[in-house]
């Protein structure tokens, strides 16, 4: 995953907002983690992992991947954001969890995150992202082409005014 290309593509995309939206001056940090637990229950929801209740299947895959690009976009935004767009390269880890336990574990890296911005938290959570990404069973490269086809289609939403 080429992580330097990924956080460059983003930061245009961020900047490109930034401007049309007026929003220069301020802080957007609060809103980006907001967007980001937003993202990631619709992930959650579109693989239904957790809905015991229900024989309904889970939605198709590329629906799948469309929704962990978003959080994808979101997690990119926070590390610029924060000024660790430097990092060169994560990798996943063996899941310790479920796919259950990893979203909920996910969420504790967002709220330690919340709490504590540091490089260490952001890492932990990009490495986890990724590591939910792959028990999804999605590969780097297909997460990265499926990111830019995203980013692009998210430039033209801007460019008409979205």
């Amino acid at each position: 995953m080429n992580l330097p290309r990924l956080f460059e593509v983003q930061k245009n995309l961020d900047e490109h907002i930034r401007m049309n939206h007026n929003l220069e001056n301020e802080s957007l940090l609060s809103k980006k983690v907001l967007a980001l637990q937003v993202e990631l229950a619709e992930l959650a929801n579109e693989t239904r992992c957790f809905k015991f209740w229900s024989n309904k299947r889970t939605s198709n895959r590329a629906a799948i991947l469309k929704e962990f690009v978003d959080c994808l976009h979101f997690i990119l935004t926070l590390g610029i954001e924060k000024k660790f767009a430097d990092i060169k390269d994560l990798e996943s880890k063996n899941p310790q969890y479920d796919i259950v336990g990893q979203f909920s574990n996910l969420y504790v890296d967002i709220n330690d995150f919340i709490v504590c911005s540091s490089k260490d938290h952001y890492i932990t959570l990009f490495e986890d992202f990724l590591t939910l990404g792959e028990s999804l069973g999605f590969s780097k490269e297909e997460i990265e082409e499926a990111y830019y086809d995203k980013n692009h289609i998210n430039n033209q939403k801007q460019t008409v005014g979205y």
